[in-house]
Protein backbone atom coordinates (compact mmCIF):
# COMPACT_ATOMS: atom_id res chain seq x y z
CA UNK A 1 0.00 0.00 0.00
CA UNK A 2 1.20 3.50 -0.74
CA UNK A 3 0.94 6.33 1.74
CA UNK A 4 0.46 9.97 0.87
CA UNK A 5 2.62 12.49 2.68
CA UNK A 6 0.41 15.36 3.81
CA UNK A 7 1.21 18.74 2.34
CA UNK A 8 2.95 21.17 4.69
CA UNK A 9 0.51 23.42 6.53
CA UNK A 10 0.92 26.73 8.33
CA UNK A 11 1.64 26.36 12.05
CA UNK A 12 2.57 29.97 12.82
CA UNK A 13 1.36 33.09 11.01
CA UNK A 14 2.50 36.60 11.89
CA UNK A 15 0.19 39.19 10.33
CA UNK A 16 0.43 37.43 6.97
CA UNK A 17 4.01 38.70 6.67
CA UNK A 18 5.75 35.63 8.11
CA UNK A 19 4.53 32.05 7.90
CA UNK A 20 6.14 28.96 9.42
CA UNK A 21 5.07 25.58 8.01
CA UNK A 22 4.83 22.15 9.57
CA UNK A 23 7.91 20.95 7.67
CA UNK A 24 10.00 23.78 9.08
CA UNK A 25 9.97 25.88 5.92
CA UNK A 26 9.38 29.63 6.12
CA UNK A 27 7.89 32.17 3.76
CA UNK A 28 8.12 35.93 4.07
CA UNK A 29 6.02 38.45 2.21
CA UNK A 30 7.86 41.45 0.74
CA UNK A 31 4.92 43.62 1.82
CA UNK A 32 4.87 45.41 5.20
CA UNK A 33 2.18 44.75 7.78
CA UNK A 34 1.13 48.42 7.49
CA UNK A 35 0.76 49.95 4.03
CA UNK A 36 0.76 53.73 4.30
CA UNK A 37 2.05 56.48 2.00
CA UNK A 38 5.52 57.92 2.57
CA UNK A 39 5.35 61.51 3.79
CA UNK A 40 8.56 63.00 2.42
CA UNK A 41 8.44 66.79 2.06
CA UNK A 42 12.03 67.07 0.88
CA UNK A 43 13.35 68.66 4.09
CA UNK A 44 15.30 65.48 4.94
CA UNK A 45 17.58 63.42 2.69
CA UNK A 46 18.49 59.79 3.25
CA UNK A 47 20.60 56.95 1.96
CA UNK A 48 21.29 53.27 2.72
CA UNK A 49 24.65 51.96 3.92
CA UNK A 50 25.92 48.39 4.35
CA UNK A 51 27.18 48.03 7.91
CA UNK A 52 27.72 44.27 8.07
CA UNK A 53 28.70 42.41 4.92
CA UNK A 54 28.68 38.96 6.56
CA UNK A 55 24.91 39.14 7.08
CA UNK A 56 24.12 41.71 4.37
CA UNK A 57 22.80 44.14 6.98
CA UNK A 58 22.06 47.73 6.03
CA UNK A 59 21.13 50.86 7.87
CA UNK A 60 19.37 53.97 6.62
CA UNK A 61 20.80 57.41 7.37
CA UNK A 62 18.66 60.55 7.49
CA UNK A 63 19.75 64.17 7.83
CA UNK A 64 18.04 67.55 7.50
CA UNK A 65 18.83 69.06 4.13
CA UNK A 66 19.96 72.37 5.65
CA UNK A 67 22.06 72.72 8.78
CA UNK A 68 24.81 75.06 9.95
CA UNK A 69 25.91 73.14 13.04
CA UNK A 70 26.94 69.63 14.01
CA UNK A 71 23.87 67.61 14.91
CA UNK A 72 23.18 64.93 17.53
CA UNK A 73 22.88 61.35 16.27
CA UNK A 74 19.69 59.47 17.07
CA UNK A 75 19.43 55.71 16.53
CA UNK A 76 15.96 54.38 15.82
CA UNK A 77 15.82 50.56 16.00
CA UNK A 78 12.57 49.25 14.53
CA UNK A 79 10.17 46.85 16.20
CA UNK A 80 8.34 43.72 15.05
CA UNK A 81 8.71 41.17 17.83
CA UNK A 82 12.17 40.22 16.50
CA UNK A 83 10.33 38.41 13.68
CA UNK A 84 9.17 41.08 11.21
CA UNK A 85 9.93 44.70 10.35
CA UNK A 86 12.52 46.62 8.40
CA UNK A 87 14.12 50.04 8.05
CA UNK A 88 12.33 50.17 4.66
CA UNK A 89 8.78 49.77 6.00
CA UNK A 90 6.73 52.95 5.45
CA UNK A 91 5.86 53.41 9.13
CA UNK A 92 9.54 53.23 10.03
CA UNK A 93 10.61 55.57 7.26
CA UNK A 94 7.88 58.11 8.06
CA UNK A 95 8.87 58.15 11.72
CA UNK A 96 12.56 58.61 10.91
CA UNK A 97 11.81 61.46 8.48
CA UNK A 98 9.71 63.12 11.16
CA UNK A 99 12.34 62.67 13.89
CA UNK A 100 15.15 64.04 11.71
CA UNK A 101 13.08 67.08 10.74
CA UNK A 102 11.44 67.95 14.05
CA UNK A 103 14.34 67.15 16.36
CA UNK A 104 17.02 68.41 13.95
CA UNK A 105 19.14 65.27 14.34
CA UNK A 106 20.92 62.68 12.23
CA UNK A 107 18.86 59.47 12.33
CA UNK A 108 20.46 56.04 12.02
CA UNK A 109 17.92 53.27 11.38
CA UNK A 110 19.55 49.80 11.28
CA UNK A 111 18.12 46.47 10.27
CA UNK A 112 18.98 43.28 12.17
CA UNK A 113 18.62 39.57 11.60
CA UNK A 114 15.11 38.28 12.18
CA UNK A 115 13.72 35.17 13.85
CA UNK A 116 12.95 32.34 13.55
CA UNK A 117 15.74 31.98 10.99
CA UNK A 118 18.04 33.83 13.40
CA UNK A 119 16.94 33.48 16.99
CA UNK A 120 17.98 35.78 19.79
CA UNK A 121 20.51 37.05 20.69
CA UNK A 122 21.30 37.57 16.97
CA UNK A 123 19.26 40.80 16.77
CA UNK A 124 20.95 42.18 19.89
CA UNK A 125 24.39 41.38 18.52
CA UNK A 126 23.47 43.16 15.28
CA UNK A 127 22.40 46.22 17.23
CA UNK A 128 25.85 46.33 18.77
CA UNK A 129 27.46 46.03 15.32
CA UNK A 130 25.35 48.97 14.16
CA UNK A 131 26.77 51.26 16.85
CA UNK A 132 30.30 49.92 16.31
CA UNK A 133 29.85 50.97 12.67
CA UNK A 134 29.35 54.52 13.91
CA UNK A 135 32.62 54.29 15.83
CA UNK A 136 34.37 53.32 12.60
CA UNK A 137 32.94 56.41 10.93
CA UNK A 138 34.15 58.62 13.75
CA UNK A 139 37.66 57.12 13.65
CA UNK A 140 38.11 56.76 9.91
CA UNK A 141 35.96 59.58 8.61
CA UNK A 142 35.17 57.50 5.54
CA UNK A 143 31.65 58.81 4.96
CA UNK A 144 31.66 62.57 4.38
CA UNK A 145 27.89 62.54 4.02
CA UNK A 146 27.77 61.77 7.75
CA UNK A 147 31.01 63.20 9.12
CA UNK A 148 30.37 66.72 7.84
CA UNK A 149 27.30 67.20 10.04
CA UNK A 150 27.34 64.55 12.79
CA UNK A 151 28.35 65.21 16.38
CA UNK A 152 29.77 61.86 17.50
CA UNK A 153 29.90 63.10 21.10
CA UNK A 154 26.09 63.37 21.27
CA UNK A 155 24.56 60.01 20.43
CA UNK A 156 21.16 58.78 21.61
CA UNK A 157 19.90 55.24 21.11
CA UNK A 158 16.18 54.62 20.83
CA UNK A 159 14.24 51.51 20.01
CA UNK A 160 10.61 50.72 19.30
CA UNK A 161 9.16 47.52 20.85
CA UNK A 162 11.72 44.79 20.00
CA UNK A 163 14.05 47.67 19.19
CA UNK A 164 13.48 48.96 22.74
CA UNK A 165 14.59 45.57 24.04
CA UNK A 166 17.74 45.87 21.90
CA UNK A 167 18.30 49.41 23.23
CA UNK A 168 18.16 48.05 26.79
CA UNK A 169 20.78 45.42 26.06
CA UNK A 170 23.01 48.01 24.40
CA UNK A 171 22.64 50.24 27.45
CA UNK A 172 23.78 47.41 29.71
CA UNK A 173 26.58 46.26 27.40
CA UNK A 174 28.01 49.72 26.77
CA UNK A 175 27.63 51.06 30.32
CA UNK A 176 27.75 54.69 31.40
CA UNK A 177 29.84 56.82 29.08
CA UNK A 178 30.09 54.02 26.46
CA UNK A 179 33.92 53.90 26.79
CA UNK A 180 34.31 51.04 24.29
CA UNK A 181 32.86 53.29 21.56
CA UNK A 182 35.36 56.12 22.04
CA UNK A 183 35.29 58.76 20.48
CA UNK A 184 31.57 58.08 20.09
CA UNK A 185 29.68 59.00 23.26
CA UNK A 186 26.17 57.73 23.99
CA UNK A 187 24.34 60.30 26.10
CA UNK A 188 21.05 58.50 26.69
CA UNK A 189 18.50 55.89 25.68
CA UNK A 190 14.82 56.08 24.72
CA UNK A 191 12.83 52.88 25.19
CA UNK A 192 9.60 53.15 23.18
CA UNK A 193 7.21 50.41 24.31
CA UNK A 194 10.12 48.06 24.99
CA UNK A 195 9.30 44.41 24.28
CA UNK A 196 10.08 42.57 27.51
CA UNK A 197 8.51 39.39 28.86
CA UNK A 198 8.55 36.84 31.64
CA UNK A 199 6.97 33.59 32.77
CA UNK A 200 4.70 35.33 35.29
CA UNK A 201 1.98 37.35 33.56
CA UNK A 202 1.52 40.97 34.55
CA UNK A 203 -1.86 42.54 35.25
CA UNK A 204 -1.74 44.62 32.07
CA UNK A 205 -1.00 41.50 30.00
CA UNK A 206 -3.90 39.57 31.51
CA UNK A 207 -6.42 42.41 31.65
CA UNK A 208 -5.34 44.40 28.58
CA UNK A 209 -7.84 45.25 25.84
CA UNK A 210 -8.80 42.26 23.69
CA UNK A 211 -8.68 44.39 20.54
CA UNK A 212 -5.12 45.54 21.22
CA UNK A 213 -2.86 45.70 18.17
CA UNK A 214 -0.21 43.79 20.16
CA UNK A 215 -2.39 41.24 21.93
CA UNK A 216 -1.34 38.42 24.24
CA UNK A 217 -1.60 35.78 21.51
CA UNK A 218 0.75 37.75 19.26
CA UNK A 219 3.16 38.44 22.13
CA UNK A 220 3.39 34.71 22.86
CA UNK A 221 3.85 33.90 19.17
CA UNK A 222 6.73 36.37 18.85
CA UNK A 223 8.51 34.82 21.84
CA UNK A 224 7.94 31.25 20.60
CA UNK A 225 9.61 32.16 17.33
CA UNK A 226 12.45 34.29 18.66
CA UNK A 227 13.88 32.98 21.93
CA UNK A 228 16.61 30.31 21.96
CA UNK A 229 15.19 26.81 21.45
CA UNK A 230 14.37 25.13 24.75
CA UNK A 231 14.40 28.37 26.76
CA UNK A 232 11.58 30.20 28.51
CA UNK A 233 10.57 33.85 28.63
CA UNK A 234 12.63 34.30 31.78
CA UNK A 235 15.73 34.10 29.58
CA UNK A 236 17.96 37.22 29.91
CA UNK A 237 17.21 38.30 26.33
CA UNK A 238 13.51 38.52 27.28
CA UNK A 239 13.29 39.34 30.99
CA UNK A 240 15.72 41.98 32.32
CA UNK A 241 14.93 40.79 35.85
CA UNK A 242 15.03 37.02 35.33
CA UNK A 243 17.06 34.81 37.64
CA UNK A 244 19.91 34.58 35.12
CA UNK A 245 19.82 38.22 34.01
CA UNK A 246 22.67 40.53 35.03
CA UNK A 247 21.83 42.70 38.02
CA UNK A 248 21.25 46.32 37.11
CA UNK A 249 21.39 47.45 40.74
CA UNK A 250 25.10 48.20 40.90
CA UNK A 251 25.71 49.07 37.23
CA UNK A 252 26.56 52.58 36.09
CA UNK A 253 24.05 53.45 33.38
CA UNK A 254 23.33 56.40 31.14
CA UNK A 255 20.01 58.31 31.39
CA UNK A 256 16.97 56.51 30.00
CA UNK A 257 13.52 57.68 28.98
CA UNK A 258 10.96 54.85 29.27
CA UNK A 259 7.79 55.43 27.21
CA UNK A 260 4.49 53.54 27.30
CA UNK A 261 0.86 53.86 26.31
CA UNK A 262 -1.64 53.17 29.08
CA UNK A 263 -3.45 50.57 26.94
CA UNK A 264 -0.27 48.76 25.93
CA UNK A 265 -0.21 45.21 27.33
CA UNK A 266 3.49 45.70 28.05
CA UNK A 267 2.80 48.71 30.28
CA UNK A 268 3.34 47.04 33.66
CA UNK A 269 6.72 45.64 32.62
CA UNK A 270 7.95 49.06 31.49
CA UNK A 271 6.69 50.81 34.61
CA UNK A 272 8.29 48.17 36.85
CA UNK A 273 11.54 48.51 34.87
CA UNK A 274 11.66 52.27 35.43
CA UNK A 275 10.69 52.03 39.09
CA UNK A 276 13.38 49.45 39.81
CA UNK A 277 16.08 51.53 38.13
CA UNK A 278 15.03 54.58 40.16
CA UNK A 279 14.99 52.59 43.41
CA UNK A 280 18.54 51.44 42.68
CA UNK A 281 19.80 54.99 42.40
CA UNK A 282 19.55 55.50 38.64
CA UNK A 283 18.04 58.93 39.18
CA UNK A 284 18.17 59.93 35.52
CA UNK A 285 15.50 57.39 34.64
CA UNK A 286 12.20 58.93 33.54
CA UNK A 287 8.92 57.12 32.89
CA UNK A 288 6.29 58.62 30.58
CA UNK A 289 2.87 57.04 30.15
CA UNK A 290 0.39 58.31 27.58
CA UNK A 291 -3.26 57.92 28.42
CA UNK A 292 -5.47 55.77 26.15
CA UNK A 293 -2.58 54.93 23.78
CA UNK A 294 -1.73 51.44 22.54
CA UNK A 295 1.49 49.84 21.43
CA UNK A 296 3.36 51.80 18.75
CA UNK A 297 0.91 54.71 18.78
CA UNK A 298 3.60 57.20 17.72
CA UNK A 299 4.17 55.47 14.36
CA UNK A 300 0.56 54.45 13.71
CA UNK A 301 -0.94 57.82 14.67
CA UNK A 302 1.98 60.25 14.33
CA UNK A 303 -0.21 63.39 14.33
CA UNK A 304 -2.32 62.72 17.41
CA UNK A 305 -1.80 64.76 20.57
CA UNK A 306 0.11 62.04 22.41
CA UNK A 307 2.56 61.53 19.53
CA UNK A 308 3.24 65.26 19.30
CA UNK A 309 3.75 65.45 23.06
CA UNK A 310 6.13 62.46 22.90
CA UNK A 311 8.21 64.14 20.19
CA UNK A 312 8.55 67.20 22.41
CA UNK A 313 9.53 65.02 25.37
CA UNK A 314 12.28 63.33 23.33
CA UNK A 315 13.51 66.74 22.21
CA UNK A 316 13.77 67.85 25.86
CA UNK A 317 15.54 64.61 26.77
CA UNK A 318 18.16 65.20 24.07
CA UNK A 319 18.62 68.81 25.15
CA UNK A 320 18.88 67.95 28.85
CA UNK A 321 21.55 65.31 28.29
CA UNK A 322 23.62 66.84 25.49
Amino acid sequence: MSSTVPAPHVVEDVNGVLQLYSDGSITRSPDPSFTVPIHDDGSVIWKDVLFNAAHDLKLRLYKPITTTTKLPIFYYIHGGGFCIGSRTWPTCQNYCLRVASRLNVIVVSPDYRLAPENRLPAAIDDGFLAVKWLQDQALLGSDNWLADVADFDRVFISGDSAGGNIAHHLMVRLGAGSPQLNPVRVRGYVHLGAFFGGMVRTKSEVEGPLDAFLNLELIDRFWRLSIPVGETTDHPVVNPFGSKSPSLETMALDPVLVVMGSKDLLKDRAKDYAERLKSWGHSKTKYLEFEAQQHGFFTIFPDNEASIELMQAIKRFISDHS
